[in-house]
């Protein structure tokens, strides 16, 4: 009851009224975070697994716990098991159509941008799948490899790249995602999309390029309030900390079989 007592005080602001000098003031007042303590999560995301289907989660190899002091246990255990609904969704909107079969690239591509029930599942579940394949404990630091010099080449320097990607995501307004992409001619790009769109979807507003997102920030609530309540900045500095940048430079090479 404790635990859950903080949660619903870590999502409001409570306005307070102060009497003084028969005088009364209204102040708002900022709740606390839990403490460390509170915020531990009890699971495990081994024990997590998707309905039968044809699409399952992206397996992440680390605790809940792992990406501490900069995602807490209890956003990462919260942000999985919102994956989970995604890929659920996902599943049951495609069972018995002939999209059952089909990757998730093919259904995002060829979708229906008037089917919201199917544009969203489907793309939270790509955009999850692709967040919590490129995040993990022990990262951060600079691109690495092939990615590397890509990144030089079409950002000028990583620096820059950094800042480029930090402002797309702070200026990015309400729930959404801002993305690292190869567009059709291979040159990287920013892409930023709202709610579960991404750049795949051909029909779908993008604010940059489409093309295959190799990198995500994922900008909706559930993914930081928590911890940084409205401070989203802080939360996009503390996201270059745990950027696993092996598995983009992965993510990038894959782009030249398809």
């Amino acid at each position: 009851m404790k635990k859950n007592t903080f949660l619903i005080a870590n999502l409001l602001f409570i306005s307070v009224l102060i009497s003084c000098n028969d005088k009364k003031l209204t102040e708002v007042v900022e709740v606390p975070l839990p403490t460390v303590q509170e915020k531990v999560a009890i699971g495990n995301p081994n024990d997590l697994k998707a309905d039968e289907g044809s699409f399952q989660l992206e397996k992440i190899p680390f605790g809940y716990d792992a990406l501490s002091p900069d995602l807490s246990a209890l956003t990462v255990e919260s942000h999985y098991k919102n994956y989970l609904y995604y890929t659920n969704s996902l599943n049951k909107a495609i069972v018995g159509t002939d999209k059952e079969n089909l990757s998730i690239e093919d259904i995002l591509s060829k979708l229906d941008i008037n089917d919201l029930v199917l544009r969203n599942n489907a793309g939270g579940y790509y955009n999850h799948s692709l967040y919590f394949k490129t995040i993990g404990p022990k990262a951060g630091g600079e691109p690495v490899d092939t990615l590397a010099s890509k990144i030089t080449k079409d950002f000028g320097s990583f620096s820059n790249f950094k800042t480029l990607f930090k402002d797309a995501a702070t200026k990015q307004f309400g729930s959404g995602w801002v993305w690292l992409v190869v567009d059709k001619t291979g040159v990287l790009q920013l892409s930023t999309t709202q709610d579960q769109d991404n750049p795949l979807m051909t029909y779908a507003p993008v604010a940059g390029f489409h093309g295959t997102p190799i990198l995500g920030i994922d900008l909706w609530e559930h993914a930081y309030f928590l911890d940084y309540q409205y401070k989203k900045k802080k939360y996009i500095d503390a996201f270059f900390n745990i950027i696993n940048w092996e598995k983009v430079n992965e993510n990038y090479k894959a782009t030249f079989k398809k």
